[in-house]
Protein backbone atom coordinates (compact mmCIF):
# COMPACT_ATOMS: atom_id res chain seq x y z
CA UNK A 1 0.00 0.00 0.00
CA UNK A 2 1.53 3.30 -1.40
CA UNK A 3 1.46 6.07 0.91
CA UNK A 4 0.29 9.40 -1.23
CA UNK A 5 1.96 12.44 -0.03
CA UNK A 6 0.15 15.85 -0.08
CA UNK A 7 2.41 18.07 -2.98
CA UNK A 8 4.21 21.12 -0.79
CA UNK A 9 2.85 24.37 -1.17
CA UNK A 10 5.14 26.99 -1.14
CA UNK A 11 3.79 30.60 0.85
CA UNK A 12 4.43 33.34 -1.41
CA UNK A 13 7.12 35.46 0.50
CA UNK A 14 6.47 38.78 -0.36
CA UNK A 15 8.95 41.28 -1.31
CA UNK A 16 9.42 44.24 0.78
CA UNK A 17 8.15 47.37 -0.99
CA UNK A 18 10.84 49.97 -1.50
CA UNK A 19 9.66 53.54 -1.70
CA UNK A 20 9.66 55.27 -4.96
CA UNK A 21 12.47 57.19 -6.78
CA UNK A 22 10.98 59.93 -5.94
CA UNK A 23 9.86 59.99 -2.43
CA UNK A 24 13.61 58.72 -1.13
CA UNK A 25 15.08 61.69 -2.96
CA UNK A 26 12.56 64.02 -1.05
CA UNK A 27 13.85 61.94 2.22
CA UNK A 28 17.41 62.71 1.35
CA UNK A 29 16.61 66.36 0.64
CA UNK A 30 14.35 67.13 3.27
CA UNK A 31 17.05 68.15 6.40
CA UNK A 32 18.52 70.42 4.19
CA UNK A 33 14.96 72.55 3.47
CA UNK A 34 14.73 74.26 6.95
CA UNK A 35 18.27 75.85 5.74
CA UNK A 36 16.75 76.14 2.37
CA UNK A 37 13.92 78.28 3.45
CA UNK A 38 16.59 80.19 5.42
CA UNK A 39 18.18 81.71 3.09
CA UNK A 40 15.33 82.24 0.56
CA UNK A 41 14.04 84.13 3.37
CA UNK A 42 17.08 86.18 4.06
CA UNK A 43 18.56 86.32 0.85
CA UNK A 44 16.16 86.49 -2.09
CA UNK A 45 12.76 88.41 -0.52
CA UNK A 46 14.80 91.52 0.09
CA UNK A 47 16.52 91.28 -4.29
CA UNK A 48 12.59 91.18 -4.61
CA UNK A 49 11.90 93.71 -2.73
CA UNK A 50 14.56 95.97 -3.88
CA UNK A 51 13.84 94.81 -7.61
CA UNK A 52 10.26 96.47 -7.14
CA UNK A 53 11.11 99.33 -5.44
CA UNK A 54 13.72 100.22 -8.06
CA UNK A 55 10.77 101.04 -10.68
CA UNK A 56 8.91 103.61 -8.24
CA UNK A 57 10.43 106.88 -8.16
CA UNK A 58 10.37 106.44 -4.53
CA UNK A 59 11.54 109.40 -1.66
CA UNK A 60 12.03 108.49 1.69
CA UNK A 61 11.38 111.95 2.45
CA UNK A 62 7.75 112.28 0.69
CA UNK A 63 7.05 108.47 1.17
CA UNK A 64 3.33 109.37 0.21
CA UNK A 65 4.51 110.88 -3.69
CA UNK A 66 5.65 107.97 -4.75
CA UNK A 67 4.73 106.90 -8.08
CA UNK A 68 5.40 104.03 -10.72
CA UNK A 69 8.29 105.13 -13.50
CA UNK A 70 9.03 102.11 -15.08
CA UNK A 71 12.20 101.70 -16.54
CA UNK A 72 13.27 105.14 -15.54
CA UNK A 73 15.49 105.39 -12.71
CA UNK A 74 17.81 102.31 -14.66
CA UNK A 75 18.20 104.92 -17.27
CA UNK A 76 19.01 107.55 -14.60
CA UNK A 77 21.87 105.21 -13.73
CA UNK A 78 23.50 105.05 -16.77
CA UNK A 79 22.86 108.06 -18.19
CA UNK A 80 24.09 110.34 -15.31
CA UNK A 81 26.71 111.62 -15.16
CA UNK A 82 27.79 111.12 -11.68
CA UNK A 83 26.73 107.32 -11.85
CA UNK A 84 28.81 107.04 -14.76
CA UNK A 85 31.97 107.99 -13.08
CA UNK A 86 30.95 105.97 -10.00
CA UNK A 87 30.37 103.18 -12.73
CA UNK A 88 34.04 103.77 -14.56
CA UNK A 89 35.60 104.14 -11.08
CA UNK A 90 34.31 100.55 -10.33
CA UNK A 91 35.58 99.21 -13.18
CA UNK A 92 38.89 100.47 -13.02
CA UNK A 93 39.63 100.08 -9.07
CA UNK A 94 38.56 96.44 -9.59
CA UNK A 95 41.17 95.64 -12.72
CA UNK A 96 43.64 97.44 -11.38
CA UNK A 97 43.58 95.66 -7.96
CA UNK A 98 42.59 92.01 -9.37
CA UNK A 99 45.81 92.30 -12.01
CA UNK A 100 48.04 94.03 -9.43
CA UNK A 101 47.25 91.50 -6.71
CA UNK A 102 47.55 88.24 -9.15
CA UNK A 103 50.70 89.18 -10.42
CA UNK A 104 52.17 90.04 -6.72
CA UNK A 105 50.14 86.57 -5.56
CA UNK A 106 51.90 84.60 -8.45
CA UNK A 107 55.36 85.84 -7.54
CA UNK A 108 54.73 84.63 -3.84
CA UNK A 109 53.64 81.78 -4.19
CA UNK A 110 56.54 80.77 -7.02
CA UNK A 111 58.32 82.12 -3.78
CA UNK A 112 56.62 79.51 -1.36
CA UNK A 113 56.53 76.80 -3.65
CA UNK A 114 60.13 75.85 -3.16
CA UNK A 115 61.72 74.33 -0.02
CA UNK A 116 63.44 76.80 2.52
CA UNK A 117 63.57 76.84 6.02
CA UNK A 118 61.11 78.69 8.15
CA UNK A 119 58.35 78.40 4.88
CA UNK A 120 55.52 77.71 7.36
CA UNK A 121 56.14 80.65 9.19
CA UNK A 122 56.73 83.03 5.87
CA UNK A 123 53.28 81.59 4.99
CA UNK A 124 51.26 81.91 7.74
CA UNK A 125 52.37 86.00 7.77
CA UNK A 126 51.91 86.39 3.96
CA UNK A 127 48.19 85.10 4.92
CA UNK A 128 47.47 87.83 7.83
CA UNK A 129 46.64 90.78 6.04
CA UNK A 130 43.66 88.15 4.15
CA UNK A 131 41.96 87.60 8.08
CA UNK A 132 41.95 91.44 8.73
CA UNK A 133 38.53 92.98 8.70
CA UNK A 134 38.32 95.17 6.02
CA UNK A 135 37.48 97.95 8.17
CA UNK A 136 40.09 97.92 10.42
CA UNK A 137 42.66 96.96 7.32
CA UNK A 138 41.49 100.14 5.69
CA UNK A 139 41.66 102.40 9.08
CA UNK A 140 45.50 100.92 9.27
CA UNK A 141 46.19 102.17 6.11
CA UNK A 142 44.68 105.35 6.58
CA UNK A 143 46.20 106.00 9.58
CA UNK A 144 49.18 104.18 10.43
CA UNK A 145 50.43 104.57 7.23
CA UNK A 146 49.10 107.20 5.06
CA UNK A 147 49.02 110.29 7.37
CA UNK A 148 50.92 113.30 6.61
CA UNK A 149 52.05 114.11 10.14
CA UNK A 150 52.70 110.69 11.50
CA UNK A 151 52.05 108.09 9.02
CA UNK A 152 54.68 105.41 9.03
CA UNK A 153 55.35 106.08 4.67
CA UNK A 154 56.07 109.77 5.68
CA UNK A 155 58.14 108.79 8.41
CA UNK A 156 60.52 106.43 6.22
CA UNK A 157 60.49 109.61 3.83
CA UNK A 158 61.59 111.89 6.18
CA UNK A 159 64.32 109.35 7.30
CA UNK A 160 65.84 109.28 3.99
CA UNK A 161 65.16 112.96 3.77
CA UNK A 162 62.77 112.74 0.82
CA UNK A 163 59.19 114.29 0.39
CA UNK A 164 56.24 113.94 2.57
CA UNK A 165 53.11 114.60 1.02
CA UNK A 166 49.22 113.68 1.85
CA UNK A 167 49.05 110.15 0.22
CA UNK A 168 45.41 110.33 0.25
CA UNK A 169 44.84 113.85 -1.08
CA UNK A 170 47.30 113.66 -3.97
CA UNK A 171 46.64 110.07 -4.72
CA UNK A 172 43.03 108.54 -4.23
CA UNK A 173 42.21 106.73 -6.14
CA UNK A 174 45.53 105.21 -6.03
CA UNK A 175 45.35 104.94 -2.11
CA UNK A 176 42.22 102.50 -2.21
CA UNK A 177 43.76 100.42 -4.53
CA UNK A 178 47.05 99.78 -2.45
CA UNK A 179 45.06 98.96 0.78
CA UNK A 180 42.82 96.05 -1.24
CA UNK A 181 46.12 94.39 -3.49
CA UNK A 182 47.25 93.91 0.16
CA UNK A 183 44.72 92.39 1.51
CA UNK A 184 43.56 90.13 -1.73
CA UNK A 185 47.41 89.48 -2.50
CA UNK A 186 47.22 86.57 0.53
CA UNK A 187 44.25 85.54 -1.09
CA UNK A 188 45.23 85.20 -4.91
CA UNK A 189 48.71 83.42 -3.13
CA UNK A 190 46.37 80.82 -1.65
CA UNK A 191 45.05 79.46 -4.94
CA UNK A 192 47.87 79.81 -6.79
CA UNK A 193 50.26 77.73 -4.53
CA UNK A 194 47.01 75.32 -4.68
CA UNK A 195 47.56 75.37 -8.62
CA UNK A 196 51.48 74.77 -8.55
CA UNK A 197 51.37 71.84 -6.20
CA UNK A 198 49.35 69.94 -8.14
CA UNK A 199 51.25 70.02 -10.62
CA UNK A 200 52.57 66.79 -12.50
CA UNK A 201 56.27 66.73 -11.04
CA UNK A 202 57.27 63.62 -13.80
CA UNK A 203 56.77 65.54 -16.70
CA UNK A 204 58.94 68.44 -15.34
CA UNK A 205 61.55 66.17 -14.74
CA UNK A 206 61.13 65.04 -18.11
CA UNK A 207 61.80 68.43 -19.44
CA UNK A 208 64.55 69.22 -17.11
CA UNK A 209 65.97 65.87 -18.42
CA UNK A 210 65.12 67.31 -22.23
CA UNK A 211 67.26 70.27 -21.41
CA UNK A 212 64.12 72.56 -20.62
CA UNK A 213 65.50 75.67 -18.14
CA UNK A 214 63.30 77.02 -15.25
CA UNK A 215 62.20 79.97 -17.70
CA UNK A 216 60.55 77.51 -20.08
CA UNK A 217 59.30 75.41 -18.03
CA UNK A 218 57.19 78.50 -16.43
CA UNK A 219 56.40 79.40 -19.67
CA UNK A 220 54.94 76.05 -21.83
CA UNK A 221 54.20 73.90 -18.40
CA UNK A 222 53.32 76.12 -15.47
CA UNK A 223 51.51 78.88 -16.68
CA UNK A 224 48.85 76.74 -19.12
CA UNK A 225 48.48 74.98 -16.06
CA UNK A 226 47.98 77.58 -13.77
CA UNK A 227 45.40 79.01 -16.54
CA UNK A 228 41.98 77.95 -14.53
CA UNK A 229 43.89 78.80 -11.18
CA UNK A 230 44.55 82.29 -12.56
CA UNK A 231 40.52 82.77 -13.77
CA UNK A 232 39.15 81.46 -10.52
CA UNK A 233 41.25 84.29 -8.81
CA UNK A 234 40.07 86.87 -10.92
CA UNK A 235 36.80 86.27 -10.49
CA UNK A 236 36.16 85.82 -7.17
CA UNK A 237 38.31 89.05 -6.55
CA UNK A 238 36.54 90.90 -8.69
CA UNK A 239 32.96 89.58 -7.62
CA UNK A 240 34.39 91.22 -4.19
CA UNK A 241 35.79 94.37 -5.61
CA UNK A 242 32.68 95.14 -7.60
CA UNK A 243 31.44 95.24 -4.20
CA UNK A 244 33.38 97.04 -2.35
CA UNK A 245 32.48 99.78 0.09
CA UNK A 246 34.57 99.30 3.27
CA UNK A 247 37.89 100.87 1.95
CA UNK A 248 36.25 103.41 -0.48
CA UNK A 249 34.32 104.70 2.93
CA UNK A 250 36.87 104.57 5.41
CA UNK A 251 40.04 106.13 3.42
CA UNK A 252 38.51 108.78 1.12
CA UNK A 253 34.39 108.67 1.75
CA UNK A 254 33.87 108.71 -1.44
CA UNK A 255 35.53 111.88 -2.12
CA UNK A 256 38.46 112.81 -4.91
CA UNK A 257 36.93 110.68 -7.14
CA UNK A 258 36.68 107.35 -5.85
CA UNK A 259 33.44 106.92 -5.58
CA UNK A 260 32.64 103.33 -6.82
CA UNK A 261 28.65 101.88 -7.51
CA UNK A 262 28.03 100.74 -3.77
CA UNK A 263 29.60 104.03 -2.38
CA UNK A 264 26.87 105.36 -5.01
CA UNK A 265 24.28 103.27 -3.74
CA UNK A 266 24.86 104.32 -0.07
CA UNK A 267 25.25 108.12 -1.04
CA UNK A 268 21.43 108.06 -3.07
CA UNK A 269 19.57 105.54 -0.05
CA UNK A 270 21.08 107.13 3.36
CA UNK A 271 22.14 110.81 2.12
CA UNK A 272 19.49 111.80 -0.52
CA UNK A 273 17.11 109.04 0.58
CA UNK A 274 16.55 108.26 -2.96
CA UNK A 275 14.81 104.92 -2.74
CA UNK A 276 14.04 103.82 -5.91
CA UNK A 277 17.23 105.42 -7.83
CA UNK A 278 19.57 103.52 -4.73
CA UNK A 279 17.63 100.37 -5.53
CA UNK A 280 18.15 100.82 -9.12
CA UNK A 281 22.16 101.04 -8.33
CA UNK A 282 22.21 98.20 -6.48
CA UNK A 283 20.17 95.59 -8.69
CA UNK A 284 22.83 96.76 -11.71
CA UNK A 285 25.40 95.71 -8.90
CA UNK A 286 23.63 92.01 -7.73
CA UNK A 287 23.84 91.21 -11.66
CA UNK A 288 26.99 92.41 -12.99
CA UNK A 289 28.17 90.01 -9.58
CA UNK A 290 25.95 87.18 -10.68
CA UNK A 291 27.49 87.69 -14.32
CA UNK A 292 30.53 87.45 -13.02
CA UNK A 293 29.76 84.72 -10.38
CA UNK A 294 28.36 82.42 -13.17
CA UNK A 295 31.68 82.07 -14.78
CA UNK A 296 33.73 81.80 -11.55
CA UNK A 297 31.48 78.49 -11.43
CA UNK A 298 32.34 76.92 -14.33
CA UNK A 299 35.85 77.49 -13.94
CA UNK A 300 35.13 75.50 -10.66
CA UNK A 301 33.13 73.16 -12.39
CA UNK A 302 36.06 72.55 -15.09
CA UNK A 303 38.92 72.28 -11.96
CA UNK A 304 36.77 69.90 -10.31
CA UNK A 305 36.37 67.95 -13.67
CA UNK A 306 40.13 68.16 -14.00
CA UNK A 307 41.20 66.42 -10.75
CA UNK A 308 38.44 63.80 -10.92
CA UNK A 309 39.85 62.31 -14.30
CA UNK A 310 43.51 62.52 -13.28
CA UNK A 311 42.24 60.66 -10.38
Amino acid sequence: MTATTAPLTRTPVRAARRPPARLRAWATRAPLLPALVFLIAVTQLPFVATLVISFFDWNALYPKARRFTGLDNYRQVLTDADLRHSVWTTVLLTAAVVLASLVLGLVLALLLDRRFRGRGIVRTLLIAPFLVVPVAAALLWKHVLYNPEYGLLNGLSHYVGGPQPDWISRTPLLAVEVSLVWQWTPFMMLILLAGLQSRDQQQIEAARVDGAGDWQIFVHLTLPHLRRYLELGALLGSIYIVQNFDAVFTITSGGLGTANLPYTVYQSFYQAHENGLASAAGVLVVVGSLVIATFALRVVSSLFREEVSRA
